[in-house]
């Protein structure tokens, strides 16, 4: 690939090499498990929770609704006293809820993959924590492996509590090349080009089939547990973000199939957790630059990405100091939470009205 157009190279055939497992610590897990719906549309939900706020409770309620879940892991990186006894309160009434505790916030990466070593379905959602779904959502997902079973993941609609597309849901795969368009807008220069191409897909025309996409967002990732074991789940030198950028490059590289189902919608709450803003900034910076140079070193010459390297610090210098004083406000004056069940209502009058008036 030249460093000057091409934002991504023919996808190689090649195996890739699984990372090393890592183990984690468990300290509380149900055995009691009930048989599966539908053994061949078990699943088994991981789900990485750190000080995710109420949130969280509404989320694991609303995977414990699914029918074909046989299986909820929830890897506990942290979360306030109040929650955890929730949290196990809500597992004595429901066996199929699993709670992995006592490691420690070891990360996003690291935590799916000690969720998915107890995965015992045959298929694995990897599932945000500040996300809702719907009844029978999951059983309409795992249906489209009945449609495309080459599929190696899909994902559905991304919705903000408002009903818009999220930003991130659907996107090309990121590049040196397709992030310089994209921060610089240098798509307006050519729009017709296909070397000119947007990262993020979320404000083109919205699809209406089923179709292929180079790289979906971790909020909802949904595959067989082939595909994640294939590849030796998530690269753990990811501590926070970029790791599914990094997931859905691997099966690029190996030649599988993303599909990215429009039909089928969630809603995903972002910046719920308590956390330091500069905390995760500082995070997202250093995953983006081990990104770059694990995926494009033969492709772009070493000084090259050494300068996108210290772009991307400079970047979160200038931002971190707007950052923390936007942080300490909100903690002396906290944004009112939204109502997640009333926004999904809402939302679900409003698709219901543009049905019928159609």
């Amino acid at each position: 690939m030249s460093a000057n157009t091409d934002p991504i190279s023919e996808p190689s055939k090649s195996e890739i090499i699984p990372l090393p497992r890592k183990s984690g610590v468990v300290t509380r897990i149900s055995s009691l498990l009930p048989e599966p719906r539908n053994e061949a549309k078990s699943c088994s939900v991981v789900i990485v929770s750190y000080k995710t706020g109420p949130v969280l409770m509404e989320c694991l309620r609303s995977v414990l609704a699914q029918p074909d879940v046989n299986q909820l892991i929830l890897v506990d990186n942290g979360n306030a006293r109040a929650m955890v006894r929730e949290i196990n309160a809500l597992a004595d009434e429901d066996p199929r809820l699993e709670i992995i505790t006592g490691h420690g916030n070891v990360g996003f990466s690291k935590g799916c993959n000690i969720g998915a070593r107890r995965a015992r379905g045959r298929y694995i959602l990897l599932l945000n924590p500040d996300s809702i779904i719907d009844e029978d959502v999951l059983s309409q997902a795992l249906d489209v492996f009945d449609e495309f079973p080459t599929a190696s993941l899909i994902t559905v609609r991304l919705e903000n509590p408002d009903g818009s597309e999220q930003r991130g849901g659907r996107r090309n795969l990121m590049t040196p090349w397709t992030c310089l368009v994209e921060q610089f807008r240098l798509d307006r220069l050519a729009p017709n080009h296909p070397h000119f191409k947007r990262l993020n897909l979320n404000e083109n025309e919205p699809l209406s089939e089923i179709t292929k996409v180079q790289c979906i967002s971790g909020a909802f990732m949904l595959m067989p547990k082939s595909t994640f074991d294939d590849l030796g789940g998530m690269d753990e030198d990811y501590f926070l973000h970029v790791e599914d950028v990094d997931f859905c490059m691997r099966i690029e590289k190996r030649g599988g199939e993303i599909l990215y189902v429009p039909h089928i919608s969630i809603m995903h709450q972002q910046g719920t957790s308590h956390v330091y803003s500069g905390f995760v900034e500082w995070h997202k910076s250093n995953s983006f630059a081990k990104y770059f140079f694990k995926h494009f070193q033969p492709q772009y010459p070493k000084p090259l990405l050494n300068i996108f390297a210290a772009a991307i610090y400079t970047r979160f210098v200038l931002r971190l100091i707007p950052m923390s004083l936007r942080w300490m406000f909100e903690r002396v004056f906290p944004p009112r939470p939204i109502p997640m069940r009333a926004a999904r209502k809402a939302i679900e009058s409003r698709k219901s009205r543009s049905v019928s008036s159609s």
